[in-house]
């Protein structure tokens, strides 16, 4: 056994040597992946919705992993409390401000060249979601709300695309890998949102990064699996608590009267939203207020407008502009992330006194 480890090894230095760009060796000679589940990695395309915990490491896993084309979207930027999970992000992000979706894409670049990735600095919504999600191959869950969660769920339930929900608060997570018409989807467990302030989030509970870093790679495995073709999918939901060392596993069955994959009633995709949706950040003591799609700001004007008002700051992502006890990030799609407040109403109203409506 010894000899034939030493002869393996021998073949295996030699390969390296001979294939100096063979970043997937390792993961190749996993047999049960194999080089023809590397070409099929390759091959596709990945839409990340979200960049905070969990999405961080599911990017940074991914791009490793070889997936040909990642594409991570992001409406936030990095602040200081996010180095402590979000393992892409450091100081430098949060001194200039940079967008977590572009902060996140330099970073994988130069991790790896070989493929393609994209930074969208978006809100994730209603009117963008279907093009956004457009040609992928699978669609990872970087959220932390029900509401774009449910959204997500709607838009791959109609194009049968497959996508893998992941959480984790506190201590403990949760992951689900749906396969539009073939398991149940996200609806089929949650009939609707939760009521505000019946689950905890991270403002209330926290949150430890061991359990993000261990739902975001197993979630990752599903995806390695289902784009492979190989390997046995997650057919329930994992539910895992790292205090109590608790794993749980169990399988859920589709429901016929599920709104959305057993009725085709795409509520959340086709719903009406309001002429300023807004958002609240967990963790932020920040209310995103989003005027809609078609919208552009030319933040050069912004600041030089609003210069003898309040402290400004500008860059090619955003402009930071801080006035009486209000922090507003303001990006050239017309978003903004207005920080000092919980409430949607003085939001808007600090929005539009001071970006328009």
């Amino acid at each position: 056994m010894e000899r034939f480890a030493s002869v393996w090894k021998k073949v295996i230095i030699e390969t390296m040597n001979e294939q100096q760009q063979a970043r997937y060796l390792r993961q190749t000679i996993f047999a049960l992946l194999g080089a023809a589940g590397q070409e099929k990695l390759l091959a596709a395309k990945v839409v990340l919705i979200g960049c905070g915990a969990n999405g961080t490491v599911m990017a940074n896993t991914l791009a490793r992993a070889g997936v040909g084309t990642l594409t991570i979207i992001d409406r936030d930027f990095v602040e200081l409390n996010n180095l402590q999970r979000q393992v892409l992000f450091d100081e430098d992000d949060v001194t200039r401000g940079t967008p977590k979706a572009i902060a996140a894409a330099e970073k994988l670049r130069r991790v790896n060249s070989s493929i393609k990735i994209d930074g969208v600095v978006a809100d994730v919504n209603a009117e963008n979601i279907e093009e956004l999600i457009a040609g992928a191959t699978l669609v990872m869950d970087g959220t932390d709300n029900f509401e774009t969660r449910f959204l997500i769920n709607d838009a791959c339930v109609k194009h049968n695309t497959p996508w893998v929900y992941a959480g984790a608060v506190a201590s403990y997570g949760m992951t689900m890998t749906i396969v539009p018409h073939e398991t149940a989807c996200l609806r089929c467990v949650f009939r609707k949102e939760p009521s505000p302030g019946t689950l905890p989030t991270c403002d209330t509970a926290g949150v430890i990064g061991p359990i993000v870093n261990v739902m975001a790679s197993i979630a990752c495995a599903e995806a390695i699996k289902f784009i492979a073709g190989v390997g046995t999918l997650n057919s329930g939901m994992i539910n895992i608590d790292l205090w109590d060392n608790s794993f749980d596993s169990f399988a859920i069955a589709r429901r016929d009267d599920c709104p959305a994959c057993g009725q085709n009633k795409f509520e959340y995709l086709e719903g009406e939203r309001a002429s300023a949706m807004t958002a609240y950040l967990c963790g932020r003591n920040a209310i995103q207020v989003n005027p809609g799609r078609g919208h552009f700001l030319d933040l050069a004007k912004v600041a030089e407008r609003l210069k003898n008002i309040g402290k400004v700051s500008v860059s090619e992502y955003l402009l930071r502009f801080n006035v009486d006890n209000y922090e507003l990030t303001i990006f050239p799609d017309a978003r903004a992330i207005v920080k000092g407040t919980d409430d949607a109403n003085i939001a808007r109203s600090i929005y539009a006194k001071y970006v328009g409506t």
